[in-house]
């Protein structure tokens, strides 16, 4: 009986001893099946989620349409949320696409619409795709012979589409609408052709969708005193220092004083940028530097000194060195040119250079050098608007580096700018006050007080594009309404060529037009 009894206690301690190996090995296996797990699952999210990179462009002209000057990190917006706000707001977009807001299309070999237009980039940033801005967004157009005509897409002209107030407004005022919360975002990134799975559903929902709407209300802050400040850009223009004011250098809108507080001016033509190394650039000549100019172009475009791509911006930068304009359409009497000639020599080119029958020649004693506005006597918007205070913030980027500027400078009016490429720079003066090249002949007080801007078909009598009067309290149903009268609009100055009797002013204008 008590061999028996022990017999079972040792048994039981097997069992025991059995079951606890077991229950060991279980747990062994269910952590080795859970870090297993994490391992794979976190190797995953881990190549997922700090993939970077960009689309390489084997052309110079696709590079400049397409390809990221790193714009996209801090001011992007997720590729798939781009495509999904057509969707999301109807009453904005109309069934349409961005050409709502003057962005261009184009197609692709297969001959299908692409799905950015003209001037938006996309970047891989930590696994997401973002879109945003490069250079072309601002320097590509298109140009019309007649009303019936099919555009010509023309880059490294102004663009003169592209309404980037009216843009901007929109993409901030969408900030805290409830359409771009997770619950109503999410089917609708995936409507647009987002192939997102549950890790991707969980990282939109709690990492992706919350920066994208805290940082437009961070930026709406920033921006809206100006916006609503300023009067409408319009098509074809920018302030270019403000915003970069309060978004980059964190001014406060108060601190401004009210002679900066528009800075509007026209996009310029970018064509040729070989000669003019050296000269005063920017509308007031701030800086003399092609290097420069452009970097601080691309932080106006949203890049940043941690975010820009030098690289990208240096292969547009060595194409457009020796980029040609297409040559004018326009034809005029010859007799007419010869004598317009004539009068531009003695009056003009010195500040200008001229047009031969061997292309623009980039000769001038002013040529490039910087006119006092209080002769020129331009609207001084654009000049204020770039202050002592700003120039001295500007020298602290990128300190430490070879990109640190070095060559900006408070000037005290308007540079004299090479003429190539006229017959494309419609609107003219320095803030697209004064639409035709017939107008800008005319004594001030004889322009035109509004008119409508946007349009591409070519004004085959005045030079420049058809810019019919309007009343800016009745919206045009194409374009916009400028209106001169307006703070920053001012028509006002470049009085050269004005006081001619009208068969002179004739011929100068003939001249012109072969620009």
């Amino acid at each position: 009986m008590a061999n028996s009894t022990s017999v079972s206690v040792v048994q039981q301690e097997v069992l025991r001893r059995s079951w606890k190996r077991l229950l060991i090995a279980i747990i062994l296996l269910l952590i080795f099946l859970i870090g297993l797990v994490t391992i794979v699952v976190g190797g995953v999210a881990y190549w997922r989620f700090t993939r970077s990179g960009t689309p390489s462009f084997a052309s110079n002209i696709d590079h400049f349409k397409y390809g990221s000057i790193g714009s996209e990190p801090t001011s992007g917006l997720p590729y798939w949320v781009w495509r999904a706000l057509p969707g999301l707001f109807p009453e904005v977009f109309h069934g349409g696409d961005y050409s709502v807001f003057g962005f261009l299309y184009e197609t692709d070999a297969q001959g299908n619409k692409r799905d950015l237009p003209i001037g938006i980039s996309r970047r891989e940033v930590s696994g997401v795709e973002l879109a945003w801005m490069n250079c072309a967004v601002c320097h590509t157009g298109t140009v019309r012979d007649t009303a019936q005509a099919a555009p010509q897409v023309i880059a490294a002209m102004p663009s003169n589409n592209l309404d980037l107030h009216r843009f901007i407004k929109f993409v901030l005022g969408i900030a805290d609408d409830p359409r771009l919360e997770p619950d109503s975002l999410i089917p609708a990134v995936q409507k647009a052709g987002a192939d997102l799975d549950w890790l991707d559903r969980l990282t939109w929902r709690y990492i992706v969708i919350p920066q994208v709407r805290q940082g437009l209300l961070e930026r709406r802050v920033r921006l809206d005193p100006l916006l609503a400040y300023q009067p409408s850009w319009g098509p074809g223009r920018v302030d270019t220092f403000n915003p970069y004011k309060l978004i980059q250098f964190h001014m406060a809108w108060d601190s401004l004083t009210p002679q900066e507080r528009v800075g509007t001016a026209d996009f310029p033509s970018i064509f040729n940028q070989g000669p003019r190394e050296g000269m005063h650039l920017h509308w007031d000549g701030n800086n003399t530097s092609l290097a420069e100019r452009n970097l601080s172009a691309a932080l106006g475009a949203g890049v940043t000194v941690q975010s820009v791509d030098h690289a990208s911006i240096e292969r547009v930068a060595h194409w457009l060195l020796d980029l040609h304009a297409p040559p004018s359409p326009y034809r005029p009497d010859s007799a007419k040119v010869t004598a317009g000639r004539a009068i531009y020599m003695s009056e003009c080119a010195a500040c200008h250079g001229y047009q031969d029958n061997n292309g623009y020649a980039f000769k001038g004693e002013q040529i490039g050098q910087v006119e006092p506005n209080a002769k020129l006597n331009a609207d001084p918007g654009r000049l204020n608007s770039y202050t002592q205070r700003f120039r001295d913030m500007q020298l602290t980027l990128f300190s430490g580096t070879p990109y640190q500027f070095k060559y900006f400078t408070k000037t005290d009016g308007y540079a004299d700018l090479p003429l190539d490429a006229l017959w494309l720079r419609a609107p003219y003066l320095h803030n697209g006050s004064v639409p035709t090249l017939a107008d800008l002949l005319l004594p001030p007080d004889q322009r035109p007080k509004s008119f409508v801007r946007g349009l591409d078909v070519l004004d085959q009598d005045k030079g420049g594009f058809q810019a019919p009067l309007c009343n800016p309290a009745q919206p045009p149903d194409k374009g916009y309404c400028f209106d001169t009268s307006q703070v920053g609009n001012g028509n006002g100055g470049h009085l050269y060529g004005t006081n001619l009797p009208p068969d002179q002013r004739a011929a100068l204008l003939a001249y012109l037009l072969t620009f």
